[in-house]
Parts: C-alpha cells; structure tokens; sequence
C-alpha cells in the first residue's frame, strides 16, 4: 500500500466501445514508469457507466498486466448500501489485491452506520479493504476519530482520504500514526501529505506522469526534499488542468495526444473537454522531463 497508485480510466474506441489494447497499453505504461500498482474501476475509470461485460473486461485485463509486472490491483467497489457493495465485492474480489470501498454517499447514514457497513463489507470477502474517505463527493464526514477506528478494524488495510484540504481530521489521522497505509486521493496533495507521514497516493494523474509521482515519493522517502518539492511545484499545473474540467475528460484527452490511449472519448453525462486545458496539461506535462530524467 506504499507509493503512488495510478488510478486509471477506461479507454473507449471511437465508436464507444470498451479498447482494451489501449487500457493495456496505458497500464503497462504506469508501471514501467514507476508507479507502483493501478486501481481501476473507480471514478477516474468512469465504472458506474461500464456494462457489467466491461467491467469485467477491465479487471481480466489489468489483473493480467498486474500479475506479469507482480504489482497491487485495487478494485474500486461499493455503493450506497451495504448488501449492493457485499455483492459487488464479491463479485471482484477474486481479481484484486485490495478492494478500495467509497464510504456511503448521499443518504449520510450515522457513523456508526459506516463502520458497521465496513465491517460487513469485509466480513464477506477474503482481500483487504481501503476505505474510499472522499466527503466533499459522498456529503458525510468522518472526524479523526471514526476514522481512525474505521483504520482499526481487521478487514481494512489502509484509507484513501480525499479531504479537499490539509485540515485538523487529516492531521490527526496522520499524526496516530496506526501502522496502516493513509494514502492522499487528492492528486495536488500527495507531496504535504507524503511529507506528512502519508504511505503514498492513489491519483489519477498518474496515468499521465507516472514517473514524476514515483520520483517525488522517492525523494521525500529519501530525505531530498529540494528535489521532491521542486516536483510538487511542477505538477501542480498539471494537475490544475486535468481536474479544471469534469474528471477524466482533460486526461483522457491528454493521453491520447500523447498516444497512451487511442481516443479521448468519454461517456455521457461527460464532454469532450476544450482544447485550453489539454494543452495546459501537456505544457506542464513537458516541463516536467527535465526534472524526472
């Protein structure tokens, strides 16, 4: 559960079809460029708008990749009631090393409510869980508490916590230092985090700068501080624009141009992003050789 985790989307064809060679291409791409395992079907992935057949696709053809290079896949699963998201980690389990598990959103249950859905959850299956902690998206709350008693049960292995902000929670989660893996979700906040005693990072813009992450992480691990900071300070353009217009349409747009994937196309409700922020993202993108080589 160390390291940056590339969080991938699903590539389509031109025609709307699931390309498979192209999420193939893009995932041996993340990991030969250092990143240190891929998560799929989450919603960088744009999963709830995949078939179950591709779904399925998805996890054949990642589990493969994974297996040959001997890194994690995590499995994005989980909905907003408890017996769904047992079924749907049921139903991925098998493939994955871990199951990343958004906490219910929308109905906002008690807190108690998360951790006894949790617990159910990983009562039901025989990989680890990481809770999926993303508030400003799910419109529930977790105080450093519950969090740090959800990191405490059996079945969960690490959190993906997407704050939005270095608050009070996210210090004090960090601080307890639990033995168990907090990764940053919010891509602009790996660097603070990592330097914060964070284990690593799930991030979508990964996919495209997968060895900038896995440099800055090393260079935190490393004590050189000058150079992981240097890199933060060059990502975050990158960044900016990737996420300056409904995620994953910037990315995807970007990853084609750069030929990782064949076609930007995204699934309604998503558009085509404009051109202003692909080409900020590949300018950032290239500024960021010089540091990585």
């Amino acid at each position: 559960m160390h390291g940056v985790h590339a969080s991938l989307v699903t590539p389509f064809s031109h025609s709307g079809e699931i390309d498979t060679k192209s999420l193939d291409r893009l995932a041996r791409h993340c990991l030969e460029q250092g990143a240190a395992g891929l998560v799929v079907l989450g919603t960088t992935g744009e999963a709830a708008l995949l078939t179950a057949a591709e779904q399925r696709a998805v996890l054949e053809t990642c589990r493969a990749v994974s297996i040959e290079h001997g890194t994690p896949l995590i499995v994005g699963a989980g909905t907003m009631g408890t017996e769904p998201s047992i079924e749907q980690a049921r139903e991925r389990a098998c493939l994955a090393d871990a199951l990343l598990v958004v906490v219910p959103y929308y109905l906002r249950p008690s807190d108690q409510g998360v951790l006894d859905h949790f617990a159910a959850i990983g009562a039901a299956v025989d990989v680890p869980l990481i809770p999926y902690n993303i508030p400003y998206r799910t419109g529930k709350h977790l105080p450093a508490g519950t969090l740090l008693r959800l990191l405490a049960l059996d079945c969960v292995a690490g959190i993906k916590h997407c704050a939005g902000t270095i608050d009070a929670d996210t210090l004090r989660l960090l601080a307890a230092r639990t033995g168990k893996a907090v990764l940053a979700g919010d891509d602009a906040y790996v660097y603070p985090m990592l330097q914060l005693g964070g284990a690593g990072g799930i991030t979508a813009s990964a996919c495209l700068a997968p060895a900038a992450y896995a440099a800055m992480a090393e260079a935190v691990r490393d004590g050189n501080h000058a150079r992981a900071l240097a890199l933060h300070n060059a990502l975050l353009p990158l960044t900016d624009a990737l996420f300056s217009e409904p995620s994953p349409a910037v990315l995807k747009a970007a990853l084609a141009d750069r030929g990782i994937i064949d076609s930007p196309s995204v699934r309604a409700p998503l558009h085509a992003p404009g051109p202003e922020p692909v080409a900020t993202a590949l300018s950032a993108l290239a500024g960021l050789r010089s540091l990585v080589s």
